[in-house]
């Protein structure tokens, strides 16, 4: 698969670039959460600025019709970087536990290798579905509310999110593999 220099350079993908570039001064923010409540805020706020980039991203592709092959890895890429460096730093720090933090980076290095994988298979990127978006947007909302400390004051929203996102990433998984396998299976009838 080429890619054109138009493809790649476009505002979309630098800003999908910026979310991952945005992990520097969470991981900062998140070195200190254990420090004061403001910088839990601060971690927070930032993570809404890359949730905000998420979707600017996506939006400016198809308003200035930049949708391409690269912009279908780089947004995909840049969420699963950005989630694994701030679970592995909240692991690191204490803030979830080993079974999340191996459920999470497992969903995400399965995924990402099984569609580089997927691509060579079929020739182009497999679109990402409903289930690994929802499966990715529980991640991040089970994220904030852990930098935002609600094992503390809201146990039951922690730990509902805390489940469902793992019972989530395997569903997420599971629908990924499934669809590929058609996909390929009907590439190969052709």
């Amino acid at each position: 698969m080429k890619f054109d220099k138009k493809e790649v350079f476009t505002i979309s993908n630098f800003v999908s670039l910026l979310r991952v570039l945005l992990f520097i001064p969470i991981y900062f923010a998140l070195q200190k959460i254990t420090e004061g409540y403001e910088y839990r805020l601060y971690a927070v706020s930032l993570f809404i600025l890359a949730y905000i980039t998420d979707v600017l991203d996506g939006y400016l592709a198809r308003k200035l019709n930049q949708i391409s092959e690269v912009g279908k890895i780089i947004d995909p890429f840049a969420d699963k970087i950005l989630i694994a460096l701030i679970v592995i730093n909240l692991y690191l720090i204490g803030e979830i536990t080993p079974l999340y933090f191996f459920v999470i980076l497992g969903r995400d290095l399965i995924i990402f290798t099984g569609g580089i994988f997927v691509t060579k298979k079929l020739g182009y990127v497999l679109s990402s579905n409903y289930t690994g978006k929802a499966t990715a947007l529980l991640i991040a909302l089970f994220l904030l509310i852990t930098v935002l400390n609600a094992k503390e004051y809201a146990p039951l929203l922690y730990y509902s999110l805390y489940y469902i996102t793992i019972a989530m990433s395997f569903v997420s998984v599971y629908v990924y593999a499934s669809r590929a396998i058609k996909k390929i299976k009907a590439k190969g009838n052709k």
